[in-house]
């Protein structure tokens, strides 16, 4: 399918605008949740802090944006709230100004754990819309979703150095532009989202209709468990890629600081495009098989790339990026499937371990780095994505019912 095809099959999808919307609200979102870690080294010069503290910040905004997704997810599973994305939106906004205002450790405490509910509010609900407007294209309309993240994660960085680095950290004030723009983005995806609540409240009370799971209980748990371990092994190569491919490409081959932005630059741009195929080839062909192809098939790629030139681990490092990034919407998109009555508390369950796990991997790799070098860690890492052979396990779903 060429770009135009693809573009046109969005568009065709009869909520495309709540889509977009959608798309640029989680844009939005992780802009202002990357401002958080952009500011650490203003932070740390400004405070005068040291990087035990640097962690203790990190810890409390990872514990906040992670655990609190799944309870969230439930909360609003079980009561229905049109207005949870401004909610969620008007913590972030207070944790703003307290990170750019606080000038003691208790504040800025206090600043990331709000900007973490927010996050934590987000995901799992504009997750849920988003499977609920994307219908029977939902694999297409999760992946859009995705890369609206990923683009605004990735230019938080960039306006933090134009707008706050030459000036100082108050001007963290100027994201509440972002706040703002957001908010207007979510304009339309709440009335939609209550006028869906309305129509569906009426059918539901007209017809008894409800959604039942799949699989028996014990066949969801364990189904469950082989989807963790699938994340597991994904998100640890990605944490070494994301965290320390730089520090790697600097010391195995030499290359400048600059050189390595770019190398880094090209990783991330093979995120966005594996996240884009990844949704709606698993419309297409099914979810259980985008995933086993997807994080297995990273193995060679993985496997090589510690024992080629530069160029080839450039290469290696693209395709390993594309390949591990289109599972994650297939895996969340399956997991739906499993619980379509719970779509929230899923969503939040695997957009919050998923981060957990990125965390908790980079700094168990930065200390594997410090003690055995930086080429141990891709040695290592290289044998994880084999851990997609579990996928064998996950039973077809192709009769499951469509999360309504």
């Amino acid at each position: 399918m060429d770009l135009s095809k693809k573009l046109r099959a969005i568009a065709a999808i009869p909520a495309f605008p709540v889509l977009l919307a959608l798309a640029a609200s989680h844009c939005l979102n992780d802009l202002l949740q990357s401002v958080i870690t952009a500011v650490y080294p203003m932070l740390k010069a400004d405070m005068g802090l040291d990087f035990a503290q640097i962690g203790l910040i990190t810890l409390i905004y990872q514990l906040s944006a992670s655990i609190f997704q799944p309870v969230v997810g439930y909360v609003f599973d079980k009561h229905p709230f049109s207005l949870s994305l401004p909610a969620g939106m008007c913590c972030t906004a207070v944790g703003i100004v307290l990170f750019a205002c606080s000038n003691t450790m208790p504040g800025i405490l206090v600043a990331v754990f709000t900007v973490g509910l927010g996050s934590a509010t987000l995901h799992p609900e504009a997750s849920r819309i988003t499977s609920l407007a994307g219908h029977s294209r939902r694999g297409l309309a999760q992946s859009v979703f995705q890369v609206g993240g990923n683009f605004g994660g990735s230019i938080g960085p960039l306006l933090v150095a134009i707008i706050v680095a030459p000036y100082g950290r108050i001007y963290v004030l100027w994201f509440l532009v972002a706040v703002i723009l957001c908010f207007w983005a979510m304009s339309p995806i709440c009335k939609w989202y209550k006028n869906y609540l309305q129509t569906r409240s009426q059918q539901v009370g007209a017809t008894g209709h409800k959604l039942h799971m799949p699989l028996s209980k014990t066949a969801t748990v364990m189904t469950i468990g082989v989807i963790i371990i699938l994340i597991f092994s994904k998100y640890i190569y990605m944490a070494s890629l994301q965290s320390y491919y730089t520090f790697y490409l600097i010391d195995r081959f030499g290359i400048s600081i600059s050189a390595s932005q770019i190398c880094l630059f090209v990783f991330v741009v093979s995120t966005a495009v594996g996240t884009l195929a990844g949704g709606p080839i698993g419309d297409r062909y099914g979810r259980k098989l985008v995933i086993w192809v997807s994080i297995l098939g990273t193995a060679p790629f993985s496997l090589l790339m510690p024992h080629v030139g530069f160029t080839m681990t450039v290469i290696l490092s693209f395709c390993s990026g594309f390949m591990l990034s289109s599972a994650f919407p297939a895996i969340l998109l399956y997991a739906q499937e499993l619980l379509p009555t719970k779509l929230g508390m899923i969503s939040g369950l695997f957009f919050g371990f998923a981060f957990g796990v990125g965390g908790i991997a980079s700094a168990i790799l930065g200390n594997f780095a410090d003690t055995y070098g930086i080429e141990a860690v891709y040695k290592f890492c290289a044998y994880t994505p084999l851990l997609g052979i579990v996928a064998i396990f996950l039973p077809n779903l192709k009769n499951a019912p469509t999360p309504q």
